[in-house]
């Protein structure tokens, strides 16, 4: 590896353990086994750096969600089964990814004072949606654009409040099984209404 990718793998491994605010330039050097210097030359700013390596780790950890979604529940697996099963793995994924979750709240706390990390993460919402509309729904977004939009934002909305309550007290957080319950009692409640 050259100074670039050794500062961008320092930056990454920087953010996974002291979180977007508290990492410095001098822990990313350290860490890259490079001077102070390179991050200017290579990057302008350390801001800079960090931002290209959170988007490479989230780019990872969006291969990641995609390979544990990818275990389909099988052929003849009802909607309700596919669901529980893809919620399971999500929820099993939260404990490798816990720094990646984390540093995505703290950046949403700080989005108004960072124009180009808003503008990433937007830029990525409509994508993770029409994603989520393909694995949980089997929809695909060409046929009905819409309605895999607002599928995929039921879903991403679920993605973050669980991940949230994860983070909190992953012991009392809901399991897929009490998500399917609830999505369940919901549907039965708007099927009587």
């Amino acid at each position: 590896m050259g100074n670039r990718e050794d500062l961008l793998a320092g930056a990454k491994r920087c953010l996974m353990e002291k979180g977007y605010a508290a990492t410095t330039a001098r822990d990313v050097a350290t860490a890259a086994g490079t001077s102070l210097a390179a991050i200017g030359y290579h990057f302008r700013t350390t801001k800079a750096l960090l931002n290209e390596a959170l988007f490479e780790a989230m780019a990872e950890w969006g291969a990641e969600l995609d390979r544990a979604l990818a275990h389909d529940a099988g052929p003849d697996a009802t909607p309700e089964q596919r669901f529980e099963a893809a919620w399971g793995r999500i929820i099993e994924s939260f404990a490798r990814l816990r720094p990646l979750w984390s540093i995505q709240f703290e950046l949403i706390a700080q989005m108004d004072r960072s124009p180009e990390l808003r503008e990433a993460f937007a830029g990525v919402t409509r994508q993770a949606r029409l994603g989520l509309a393909e694995v949980f729904h089997r929809l695909d977004p060409d046929t009905d654009e819409a309605t895999a939009l607002a599928l995929g934002a039921f879903h991403q909305s679920l993605l973050g409040g669980v991940a949230a309550q994860w983070l909190v007290d992953p012991e009392t957080a809901p399991t897929a099984e009490e998500l399917t319950r609830a999505l369940r009692a919901i549907t039965t409640e708007f099927g009587q209404g």
